[in-house]
C-alpha cells in the first residue's frame, strides 16, 4: 500500500510517500516538504501567533493535496517540539482538525527518540549490536541507546539548532562571547543524561540522524546525498572539532555556500555543530555512522508492525 507521513517539526513540514507493506522495505515515492520554521514564529509567551497557524494550515493543505494526488492510502501525521511545548498548543491542534480535517499526534520527546531508534536498528541490523543514536531536530536532541528494537535510555534535551540560534546566537556572525555562552550550555545539558546511559556500557556502534548531522558530515569530506542513502558517511569528532571555530567566523551567507549546506539551514549549522560536538564528546564517540532513517521512517515502521500483527 501507499503511505503517507506528515511531519510537522520545527524546521519544515515534510510529507513523505512510501510504497510499503509488513516484511518489506519502505520504498520512499515522493517527497514534499516546506520551509516553516515553527520553532521561530512563537511569540513572547511561548504562543504560535495567528499568522503563524495560517501558515500552518496553509502547508498542511498542501501536504494533502500532495498525498492525494500521489495516491496516499493511509496518512500517518504527527508534530513534534515545536507544537509539543507552545503555550497555546491544544487550540492550534484544534484549528488545524476543524480547517483542514488532520488530527495531528503530538510525539513525546521520548517517543521521537524511540521511534528514530527503531529506524536506526532497522536500517543497520541486529549486528550492529548495542546502538547509541543521536538526532538533532529543528527544537530538540534525541539521545537513545540499547541493543534492541526498544532502546534501555531515551532522552530528549531541548537543544535543537533552530531553538538554540533564535535564543542564544543573534549576531550575524555571532558574537564569540555568545558562542562561548552556548557551549558551556549545550554541554551543560547533555552532560546531565551522560550518567543514564553510561551505566549500560560503551556502545557498539554510534550513529545519528536528521538533516544537522548530514550537512556537518558532508563538510567534513562525506558523500554527496546524491551518491545515494546506500554509502557509507561517517563523521569524525576530530574533523567536527576543526570546523566549529570555522563555523562561528562564518557569515550565515557565507555558510550556505558550504557543500550540502541548504540557504534555510545555514543560519542553524553552527548551534548544531555545538550540540553535536558536545554530544560525541562528552559520550566518548570519536566516529559516529550517518543513518539515512530518522523519525518518519520510525512511524512507519511502527504502522507497519501493528498491520502485521493485526
Amino acid at each position: 500500500m501507499r503511505l503517507g507521513v506528515l511531519d510537522v517539526g520545527s524546521n519544515t513540514v515534510h510529507l513523505l510517500v512510501v510504497d510499503a507493506h509488513p516484511g518489506a522495505c519502505p520504498l520512499p515515492a515522493h517527497s514534499h516538504k516546506a520551509d516553516l520554521r515553527l520553532a521561530q514564529l512563537l511569540d513572547a509567551s511561548g504562543a504560535i501567533g495567528p499568522e503563524g497557524v495560517d501558515k500552518l494550515i496553509d502547508v498542511i493543505q498542501d501536504a494533502l493535496q500532495a498525498a492525494e494526488d500521489k495516491g496516499v492510502e493511509d496518512l500517518l501525521p504527527f508534530a513534534t517540539s515545536a507544537v509539543r511545548e507552545a503555550s497555546n498548543a491544544d487550540d492550534v491542534l484544534a484549528r488545524v482538525q476543524e480547517e483542514t480535517g488532520v488530527e495531528l499526534q503530538v510525539l513525546t520527546g521520548a517517543e521521537e527518540a524511540r521511534l528514530t531508534f527503531l529506524a536506526a536498528r532497522r536500517w543497520f541490523g541486529w549486528s550492529s549490536g548495542k546502538l547509541l543514536v543521536l538526532d538533532i531536530g529543528g527544537g530538540s536532541l534525541e539521545i537513545a541507546y540499547g541493543i534492541d528494537e526498544q532502546p534501555d535510555a531515551a532522552a530528549s534535551l531541548p537543544l535543537g539548532a533552530g531553538r538554540l540560534t533564535a535564543g542564544w546566537l543573534p549576531g550575524d556572525p555571532p558574537d564569540p562571547e555568545d558562542v562561548r555562552a552556548l557551549r558551556r550550555h549545550a554541554r551543560a545539558e547533555i552532560a546531565r543524561t551522560v550518567g543514564e546511559f553510561s551505566r549500560f556500557g560503551a556502545p557498539d556502534h554510534v550513529v545519528a540522524t536528521s538533516k544537522t548531522f548530514k550537512q556537518l558530515a558532508r563538510i567534513a569530506g562525506a558523500a554527496r546525498s546524491t551518491d545515494g542513502q546506500y554509502v557509507q558517511r561517517e563523521l569524525k569528532r576530530e574533523s567536527l572539532e576543526a570546523w566549529v571555530p570555522r563555523l562561528a567566523g562564518m557569515t550565515v551567507a557565507q555558510r550556505s555556500e558550504l557543500p550540502g549546506v541548504s540557504e534555510g539551514r545555514a543560519g542553524q549549522l553552527l548551534a548544531g555543530a555545538l550540540v553535536a560536538e558536545g554530544a560525541m564528546d562528552l559520550f566518548g564517540v570519536e566516529t559516529l555512522e550517518i543513518c539515512p532513517w530518522a523519525l518518519r521512517e520510525g512511524v512507519i515502521l511502527r504502522r507497519l508492525d501493528h498491520m502485521g500483527s493485526a
